[in-house]
């Protein structure tokens, strides 16, 4: 009998709660059908505009309206972190900033708009991110923060987490893992979300970055490497390994927590795939690559590890000796720690996303598969050792020391143009 007076109570709530909704969309629809459209005819043309957009029968529509907008503006809505995994090789980098498509962040606004989870522009939203990788670096654990669309009746934005989401704060909730991959780019996945305070800022609230950077063992030299990274921990002035940005960085201490290089779970043709993970409270632009270019060199042994300690000496070394970055593909973000910050998902999205996941882990395997068959089958090319090509003679590599070759201009150097308005000097 409890059980069925349970349910009795239930059915009267969801019954109220449809009559509340049909009541909302009555005034809703009032509103509507009291709004005056003005009529004009376009000049030179046939065609009728209503609230300047022209319909598909030649006339303009009311496109806030067909979209929703106005309905949407009465929902409620709440503060909410997600966790973001992208697969960078095809993206111009994270931020949409960068004036070249397709972003990653411009595929997200795609689906929350698509969605409708979001209305308003990124400063109404709250919008903030963690971290703005570069083109081609990928991330399993990036996390972004705004105002969505809530099925909760009233708006929330105070919310406090300490580790553990209450039933009340998931219950009923927008599945928003579930609602955005469905509309997502196969390379993009929403991995999944938290309620968070209206304090909270993706960029400003995190206590730490890991990254991580795949390299093959090859003939490097990992002792030499793990002791100069060793030099990289604790609080350094990082100006010697980053892309300097003086008109808007001033400060370039930054602090590295750990940094561990470890065999990864692949090889191939004896060869051991190997990763540098890099744990810090934050990174300056391209500070990632820079490091480990200089720790490239050092494996290779065309550096001691003690350039390392010459780097990291501003006064010393004031200006950045020229060397190219590591390559960008195989770095990784790899988390975003926040203080009692944990993503949910419901039971089923998270077996969808794993499928998913694995899907992918598998469609790339069989595509390197394809390309082992084809170094395989180039062994059946003979080689005609009468035909030379200068293209195919390679110049004996020759490596000029670090510190011998020709700099970049100083921080100081660099403000002083800002300063008399000639411009940041390459």
């Amino acid at each position: 009998m409890d059980l069925e007076a349970t349910l009795q109570s239930e059915l009267e709530t969801l019954r109220s709660r449809i009559k509340e909704l049909e009541s909302e969309n009555a005034k809703l629809s009032a509103q509507l059908s009291n709004c005056s459209c003005q009529e004009t005819k376009e000049k030179g043309s046939g065609n009728i505009v209503k609230n300047g957009v022209l319909d598909s029968h030649g006339k303009k529509k009311n496109k806030l309206r067909d979209l929703g907008y106005g309905a949407m503006m009465h929902h409620s809505k709440r503060y909410v972190a997600l966790q973001v995994m992208y697969f960078g090789p095809r993206f111009y980098g994270f931020a949409s900033e960068a004036q070249m498509d397709p972003t990653v962040e411009g595929e997200l606004f795609k689906a929350l708009e698509r969605t409708r989870l979001i209305f308003g522009d990124k400063k109404e939203l709250q919008y903030s991110r963690c971290g703005r990788t570069d083109k081609g670096v990928s991330s399993v654990g990036q996390v972004i923060a705004l105002f969505l669309r809530s099925n909760h009746k009233e708006s929330r934005g105070d919310n406090k987490y300490s580790g553990e989401i209450s039933v009340d704060e998931s219950c009923g909730e927008i599945d928003y893992v579930r609602v955005l991959n469905r509309v997502l780019p196969n390379d993009i996945r929403i991995m999944g979300w938290s309620p968070i305070p209206v304090g909270f800022s993706a960029r400003f609230s995190c206590l730490s970055r890991v990254y991580k950077y795949f390299f093959w063992l090859g003939n490097l030299n990992i002792t030499a490497m793990e002791t100069a990274a060793k030099k990289f921990l604790g609080e350094h002035d990082f100006r010697n390994f980053c892309k300097m940005d003086a008109g808007n960085v001033h400060n370039y201490r930054r602090h590295i927590i750990s940094f561990e290089i470890l065999p990864f779970s692949e090889s191939y043709n004896a060869d051991q795939l190997m990763i540098m993970k890099i744990k810090g409270s934050a990174f300056l632009w391209h500070q990632i690559r820079c490091m480990v270019a200089v720790l490239f060199l050092i494996g290779q042994g065309l550096e001691s590890p003690n350039v390392i300690d010459a780097l990291l000496d501003i006064e010393r070394t004031p200006r950045k000796p020229q060397f190219p970055m590591a390559p960008e593909i195989p770095l990784v973000l790899q988390s975003c720690e926040f203080e009692g910050l944990k993503f949910i998902c419901s039971s089923d999205t998270k077996q969808a996303l794993n499928e998913h996941l694995e899907w992918e882990c598998r469609s790339y395997k069989l595509q390197s598969a394809i390309f082992h068959e084809a170094l395989l089958n180039s062994s059946c090319v003979e080689v005609d050792n009468n035909i030379s090509s200068d293209h195919t003679k390679r110049k004996e590599a020759y490596h000029i020391p670090l510190l011998s070759r020709p700099t970049e201009p100083s921080y100081e150097e660099r403000r002083k143009k800002l300063d008399a308005g000639v411009g940041t000097p390459r």
